[in-house]
């Protein structure tokens, strides 16, 4: 017979104890254990367990396994595609996160119709909405519902009982928050709950070669709520970037299996749906000031695609003893790692300075080669003196105040180029990786440490 007992699971790593702890000793995290009943049965012995007429596939060599037919599913959105790694893979499992109303749902339902008029058969199970509600968000976003059934179920078995009937091409499950096995005593959204749940989808997934596209809510930290396991099950996880107040939305892989996870896509929000920006650089680079301090290009390399963004520093008066430091889009601690090279190398003094950064549209950035434009940013604020507009800088700033080459150069001029912008600051030692005649109309500079790159500029 069961035996019932109460046990202490950890919400973020899944850690179990018999009694409860304010601090868990799995992954440091405070007041995250949370008690649940748990029902021990008498285990089987392993032989007892094992059906004698079960069936088991040899070992195959590797070089005999054809994926000459594999064919991935076109989403509709060449940005998903390009988060993706080209599209969804049959049989994959993919975790979408991201923070409430930031277009989750809207995105999935687009992608669904999209596909129902490939011809594929999609369901659509949602455990948080009713029909009618699922039928007026595709009717306000103009989706047409052909080939799309819906099905409105919380029961784990269940549902994966109805995809092995309806066989259908793609499912969204919306969401594994709300999903549940009857087996299991504990509550939907558990721990216990929400790792077995995304188990059982991903043993559907695999054996009956469907995609299934998972939505998962995100806690007060961003992060995917439910055990870390969770990432480790799926094949993809897609992260929703943005603040809702504005229009822009930007989709980055966390974790592909059939993929890259450097590359990002950039999507606009609209009263009909999310659609694709084809050119982030001039999106992130309109309405910028002319002829005014403390702003500078810079260019970041997302996977194969370089992005230009606006730097914006301001730096003015401290009116108190200890200067306030202040980033957006930008790491903290890099900044202020950046003020004391410019304070200590090339001799502008940010002590009795308040100094604020900002990334314009949005967008954060954490490679290295952003460090020369944000430098130039905020001493153009501190000596109060615009710098050209089609002027554009990328780099690594060492703490000896050296300037360090950066990969893909020459992809970043292009861009440059492209958008019209006719001086480049580039790393001295990245030049012998640049033939500048293939850049005519843009002269190409290159620097040793940050003293040249003022110099270039003035």
């Amino acid at each position: 017979m069961a035996k019932i007992k109460s046990v202490y699971i950890c919400s973020s790593c899944g850690y179990e104890s018999a009694k409860w702890l304010g601090k868990c000793p799995g992954c440091g995290e405070w007041n995250s254990m949370n008690e649940e009943i748990k029902e021990t049965v008498k285990a089987k012995s392993p032989a007892s367990s094992l059906s004698k007429s079960a069936i088991y596939s040899p070992p195959q060599e590797i070089t005999k396994i054809d994926t000459d037919d594999e064919k991935r599913y076109l989403t509709g959105s060449k940005e998903l595609n390009r988060v993706l790694g080209g599209g969804l893979v049959k049989g994959s499992l993919v975790l979408i996160g991201g923070d409430p109303g930031i277009g989750k749902s809207t995105m999935l339902m687009q992608v669904c119709d999209h596909m129902g008029k490939d011809g594929r058969k999609v369901l659509y199970v949602s455990g948080e909405e009713s029909k009618r509600q699922i039928k007026l968000r595709a009717s306000r976003l103009g989706v047409e519902g052909e080939n799309i059934f819906l099905y409105t179920e919380t029961d784990c078995q269940t549902i994966c009982e109805i995809i092995k009937e309806e066989a259908p091409g793609l499912v969204v499950i919306d969401s594994i928050q709300t999903m549940s096995i009857s087996d299991l005593s504990s509550s939907p959204g558990s721990v216990t709950q929400v790792r077995e749940c995304t188990n059982m989808f991903m043993r559907c997934a695999k054996s009956l070669d469907v995609p299934i596209i998972v939505v998962g809510h995100v806690n007060k930290d961003g992060a995917i709520a439910g055990p870390k396991v969770l990432e480790h099950i799926v094949d993809t996880v897609l992260y929703f970037e943005g603040d809702k107040q504005m229009t822009y939305r930007i989709l980055r892989a966390i974790k592909n299996r059939y993929g890259s996870t450097n590359e990002i896509g950039v999507l606009e929000m609209s009263d009909k749906g999310l659609f694709d920006v084809a050119n982030p650089s001039l999106m992130l680079l309109s309405g910028r000031p002319k002829n005014v301090s403390g702003t500078c290009v810079a260019c970041a390399m997302e996977g194969t695609r370089p992005i230009l963004a606006e730097v914006q520093g301001l730096v003015c008066a401290s009116g108190y003893g200890n200067p306030r430091r202040m980033a957006t889009g930008f790491d903290f601690n890099r900044m202020s790692l950046l003020l004391a090279v410019l304070e200590k190398r090339a001799g502008f003094y940010f002590s009795n300075a308040d100094a604020y950064l900002n990334i314009v549209g949005g967008l954060r950035l954490d490679e290295p080669a952003v460090d020369l434009a944000v430098a130039i940013a905020l001493v153009s604020s501190l000596k109060d003196k615009p710098i050209d507009e089609c002027t554009l800088a990328f780099g690594e700033l060492g703490l000896a105040g050296e300037i360090r080459a950066v990969s893909h150069c020459e992809l970043r001029i292009s861009e440059a180029q492209r958008l019209g912008f006719k001086r480049c600051i580039v790393p001295y030692y990245s030049l012998k990786n640049i033939n500048k005649a293939n850049y005519p109309g843009i002269e190409i500079i290159g620097v040793k440490n940050i003293r040249e790159a003022f110099s270039a500029i003035s």
